[in-house]
């Protein structure tokens, strides 16, 4: 019972108890969602643990693909090196250029239509740019090729690398642009030498995201380079294989001994993810202090 004296908009009525109750059904809504989120993440990681940690030896870290029988995925790690690297070299400087306009130098009607268009590429299906590039690249050609991986893998990148470096370079304080105008520097020459510095730690982290999410991409790997000798390859002008087709593979295989290689492949595979989303953490976090001692 409230107070003679209190105001009667914080007296406990019937309405006041049912918005608290509210409250607390949607916290806790929350929190089980949340719990929820980590629980399919930790099944799924622990459960890929499981079946693939038993196949990680040096062996089959370092043999070559095989058919039939024990294999390896030296040369999938390899061709995945090639593949992604080539593609990371095309999107990054691409989609970094791409945000420096539409943040610092683009109209308003020209920046929300470069976004949006950004935001359609982004949520393309990848097998429909594999489509793409294989009648842009390998059709013409009449060959499948690593290169051809590399500009599919690019084109999923650049609208991931594009959108996060403008959300990084919005976020730096105009003050400090500022600052370098008022020293006499032109607008390219600050946004090179002030803007872009300052957001170096989150641009980088928005690029690792990015190589994330194409290291895992099948799709369109298995259109461009999904036929390839199981020998360590290096040439970009030859099909590459790569880890995500290799796991497909070897899942699609009659042999147990495959599956559990795939298993294993798997594995590598999350792994590798997992420690790109930890270095572009720790990235973020550097970003977010630079930019509150900025401010």
């Amino acid at each position: 019972m409230s107070s003679p004296g209190a105001h009667p908009l914080l007296a406990r009525t019937g309405n006041l108890r049912r918005r608290h109750a509210v409250n607390r059904v949607m916290e806790i809504s929350a929190w089980a969602a949340a719990l929820l989120a980590v629980a399919v993440l930790a099944l799924v990681i622990a459960s890929v643990a499981v079946k693939g940690a038993g196949e990680i030896n040096l062996d089959f870290l370092t043999g070559n693909t095989s058919n039939f029988g024990a294999g390896g995925i030296g040369n999938a790690i390899v061709g995945s090196a090639v593949i992604v690297g080539i593609a990371t070299l095309m999107a990054v400087p691409f989609g970094i250029l791409v945000a420096i306009y539409t943040s610092e130098f683009a109209g308003q009607r020209s920046g929300f239509a470069i976004r949006y268009v950004l935001d359609i590429l982004n949520g393309v299906p990848t097998i429909v740019t594999g489509i793409f590039v294989f009648g842009l690249i390998v059709a013409p050609q009449h060959k499948l090729s690593g290169f051809a991986g590399s500009v599919a893998l690019a084109i999923v990148m650049v609208p991931l690398v594009a959108r996060s470096a403008h959300e990084v370079l919005t976020l730096v304080p105009g003050s400090v642009k500022e600052a370098g105008l008022a020293l006499g520097a032109s607008r390219w020459r600050t946004t090179l030498s002030v803007t872009v510095p300052t957001a170096l730690s989150g641009m980088v982290t928005g690029a690792l995201l990015a190589v994330a999410r194409a290291v895992g991409e099948t799709a369109p790997l298995l259109l461009v380079t999904g036929v390839f000798a199981d020998l360590v390859q290096t040439d970009p002008s030859q099909p590459l294989p790569s880890i995500p087709v290799i796991i497909f593979r070897y899942s699609e295989s009659p042999e147990p001994v495959k599956h559990a290689q795939a298993w294993g492949a798997a594995l590598v595979l999350i792994a590798f993810v997992l420690l790109i989303s930890i270095v572009a953490r720790l990235l973020s976090a550097r970003m977010r202090r630079r930019l509150g001692t900025a401010r």
